[in-house]
């Protein structure tokens, strides 16, 4: 059995935003008057990649800053400096304060979020007031994802029906399995395709590769870098390769790079499951909560619930069937944030009264679908980064996870793993592995760790500076996914100091609630 690694995207803007384009491109400027690239130190041969210049355009973002959107050119295959091109889409809101202390590179998570859209559309989210005034605030669309060349696949009636079409054979049988293999298989072959031979190159180590030569040809002899969920990984990735390029790096939401993808999976349910606790707590001191009694009869009947949707799935109005899978996607969907618990408690009570149609909506939520449409290609960068970066796990560790989710997340365990892996039916081998990432020499990296974080539970924060030679550990006392700009004034106000001046702690901080 092979278990789900969850998507872990750190950031959920508004679906009617993400349909805002860089096609409204005024006049042609500069970002900035010194943006001397930096070519020193390039990997041999790749000289002329780093010392490109950029074809900046004026743009227009959602707040009153200046944008400025362009295209790096970055190589195919670093290990060919004559292998091909592809494109990194970028954009910069330039510091408001008119003195920059240089750029800061964002990256929201995934694998397949979109740096561009986080900026674009919610800058002051992704880095808060005071680095926007200090900061050129630079988004990018990683490799594969969103405006850079990207991973295609299926179009929407197509991703419609493989995301959500359930099986015709009971679960757990050996005909539903060769229903999925089938699907899966097709959604790979489709990938392979669609994505104009791009596919082995998708992986995080190119990815870091490339965030140093954006470095580079935007003029920072440093790196600084915020990165959540999966960009901590991207972040840490850099870190080992460019231990001497990293400035001040802060990594929110840390993924321990050293275990494998079935505990990945299985350490994901169980923060869940704790989150869903916490839900279900708090949803029963309100007066509009779908459930009733003490907290384990509310899990209970979550329970039930699943299962009443597995056994008969509930039609939606635009004619999709809610079943367990998708049920738990929509549960998943809101644990993220507690801001969203509202909005479960009134999804839940749409299911329970026969009503799926809220919870498809936070379903839609997790795969960015607006109105029928994907407004992005999220789901599609996000497995073709995965099957390259996770090498397939031996039966024993595959065992083990299964029965560590059935122990600490028993109402998502029923349907957490999967008898078919989409990565197995992938056209390319896996070329990532799991190791420890030390970075040895790196300038002082900050990792945020949140207690209850249910998509990177806190103990891979933990574990991931522990691991980093010059790694600090803030942790932050709550609920939710990452931590910094989430109202913890501890956290806001050293990951600023540490931006604005360099100043790292001491030592390890743990930060309370509030």
């Amino acid at each position: 059995m092979r278990a789900v690694v969850r998507r872990a995207a750190a950031v959920v803007v508004a679906a009617g935003l993400a349909a805002a384009m860089l096609a409204g491109c005024v006049t042609t400027a500069p970002v900035a008057p010194d943006r001397t690239p930096v070519v020193s130190g390039a990997p041999a041969g790749f000289e002329e990649y780093y010392g490109q210049d950029v074809d900046w355009q004026e743009c227009t973002g959602f707040d009153d800053g200046a944008y400025y959107c362009g295209t790096i050119t970055a190589p195919l295959d670093w290990t060919d400096p004559d292998g091909g091109d592809l494109d990194l889409a970028v954009i910069v809101r330039v510091a408001s304060n008119g003195e920059s202390k240089g750029s800061l590179f964002v990256n929201p998570g995934g694998p397949g979020a979109s740096g561009v859209d986080l900026v674009l559309q919610s800058a002051g989210f992704a880095v808060g007031p005071e680095l926007l005034e200090s900061y050129d605030v630079v988004g990018f669309d990683p490799r594969g994802v969103g405006r850079s060349t990207a991973v295609r696949c299926l179009d929407a009636v197509a991703m419609d029906r493989y995301l959500f079409d359930i099986p015709a054979a009971p679960r757990g049988t050996s005909e539903r399995a060769a229903e999925q293999r089938q699907s899966a298989s097709a959604f790979a072959r489709a990938c392979e395709k669609n994505s104009g031979g791009i596919l082995p190159f998708i992986t995080t180590e190119n990815a870091a590769r490339d965030l140093d030569l954006m470095r580079g040809v935007l003029g920072d002899a440093k790196l600084a870098y915020l990165g959540y969920s999966y960009g901590s990984f991207l972040g840490a990735t850099y870190a080992e390769l460019f231990p001497q390029n990293v400035g001040r790096v802060v990594l929110d939401g840390g993924l321990d790079p050293s275990i494998p993808g079935a505990v990945v999976g299985a350490r994901q349910a169980a923060g869940f499951q704790s989150a869903l606790g916490a839900f279900l707590t708090s949803c029963l001191a309100g007066s509009e909560c779908p459930f009733t009694g003490s907290r384990d009869d509310a899990q209970q009947q979550v329970e039930d619930a699943l299962a009443a949707v597995d056994a008969s799935p509930l039609p939606a109005t635009d004619g999709r069937m809610l079943g367990a899978d998708a049920l738990v996607m929509g549960i998943v969907s809101a644990l993220y944030s507690e801001g969203s618990w509202s909005t479960l408690s009134s999804a839940l009570t749409g299911v329970l009264e026969g009503d799926p149609d809220e919870m498809f909506d936070l379903v839609d939520r997790y795969y960015d679908r607006y109105d029928g449409t994907y407004l992005d290609n999220s789901t599609e960068a996000f497995s073709a980064y995965n099957c390259m970066d996770y090498p397939a796990d031996s039966e024993e560790v595959e065992a083990a996870a299964e029965a560590e989710v059935a122990e600490d997340a028993p109402t998502f365990a029923p349907y957490w793993s999967s008898d078919v892996d989409l990565c197995d039916e992938w056209p390319y081998p896996p070329t990532g592995t799991r190791n420890e990432i030390h970075a040895d020499g790196a300038a002082p990296i900050l990792v945020i760790g949140t207690t209850n974080d249910p998509a990177t539970p806190y103990e891979w924060s933990a574990a991931l500076a522990e691991q980093l030679s010059s790694g600090i550990l803030l942790t932050r006392v709550g609920e939710g996914h990452t931590g910094f700009n989430k109202g913890n004034a501890c956290i806001d106000d050293t990951v600023v100091a540490y931006f604005e001046d360099g100043d790292a702690p001491t030592g390890d901080i743990r930060c309370e609630a509030g």
